[in-house]
């Protein structure tokens, strides 16, 4: 054989090793995208993203099947929203899964055509995400947590856990869009309640600690905490400074209170990670986003943790004891 002819049989031999060795992944598997805006080490959170990935199993929709999930996680850093996802777009997945605005805003951008649900979202039409509540209208659809008149109800209930609350500081994310509704809603039942409430914007640790600091200098005070993937990334550190402080405290997840927070009211987050599962099947079976009306919480849960009231020495009322769906010993 000449020496020509046999380097061209090599390098055709060659040329095919990598062919057998990294065999093509099997077709007909699903490919969907999970964008969180806290951390992957968040034990809640990841129990959450196996309630989805779960519900999606009972929808038989198996990993390694029929489908592969690829995740993103922030860590409670906005600037790494439109990186992430930028990444799961490049991925071009058949769907993508997300929580709250922020990192749904982010998607919007990065994936103007891949088929989107989200989960947590206040208010997705004033903010741009869909045309409507009933029609989408776009590639984007999913569950909202709560309206923005919710914000009267977390300072109503707060003011019945501890009637000598006076003041109320709003620790929320200044760049999260939906925080001003929520806000304003706040705002607007103060006066109804004889209570004087003060926004405190944050987006770092240290400006909840000053922040929480500096309001428990005068007496009488008290906090609400909106929803956010950035306030639910530093939850334990709010806690332990309501603690610390004295300040009667409300949130709006039961992971709060779980935690050692005053109260809770709100959706039941696993609940809506399974909703979520149950329209990106549906989006994976040929279901359009614009043809999926986004649906909002029929129920909300009321968790009271007594072990933190009694640390604060408050008496809660027997009736909204009665009310409440799970209490803390």
């Amino acid at each position: 054989m000449r020496r020509r002819k046999f380097i061209s049989l090599l390098g055709g031999a060659v040329a095919a090793w990598p062919l057998k060795a990294h065999p093509q992944q099997p077709t007909g598997i699903k490919r969907v995208g999970v964008l969180m805006g806290t951390a992957e080490s968040d034990a809640d959170q990841k129990a959450l993203v196996s309630a989805f990935s779960q519900a999606l199993a009972d929808l038989d929709w198996k990993e390694g099947a029929n489908i592969h999930i690829e995740y993103r996680w922030a860590a409670g850093d906005t600037s790494r929203l439109p990186v992430l996802a930028a990444e799961l777009a490049r991925l071009t997945p058949d769907a993508i899964f997300v929580q709250g605005t922020p990192a749904t805003t982010a998607l919007r951008r990065a994936a103007p055509t891949t088929p989107v649900v989200f989960v947590n979202v206040s208010d997705p039409v004033s903010t741009g995400l869909v045309s409507s509540l009933a029609h989408p209208g776009g590639n984007i659809t999913g569950f909202t947590n709560y309206e923005f008149s919710m914000g009267g109800k977390w300072l109503e209930i707060l003011k019945q856990v501890s009637p000598g609350v006076v003041r109320v500081a709003v620790i929320y994310n200044p760049d999260n869009p939906v925080m001003s509704g929520n806000l304003h809603s706040i705002e607007v039942a103060g006066p109804k309640l004889a209570v004087q409430v003060v926004a405190r914007p944050c987006r770092k640790s240290e400006d909840f600690e000053r922040a929480i600091g500096a309001w428990a200098s005068e007496p009488n005070g008290g906090l609400l905490v909106l929803l956010d993937f950035l306030t639910l990334a530093h939850r334990d550190l709010i806690i332990a400074l309501a603690a610390r402080y004295r300040l009667s405290a409300g949130y709006a997840l039961r992971v709060f209170a779980v935690n050692g927070g005053l109260f809770s009211y709100g959706v039941d987050a696993k609940d809506l990670f399974r909703r979520g599962a149950a329209y990106v099947s549906e989006i994976l079976k040929g279901a359009k986003p614009a043809n999926l009306p986004v649906q909002q919480p029929t129920k909300y849960e009321l968790i009271i943790n007594r072990k933190a009231a009694n640390a604060l020495g408050l008496n809660i009322p027997q009736t909204l004891l009665a009310t409440a769906d799970e209490l803390i010993e």
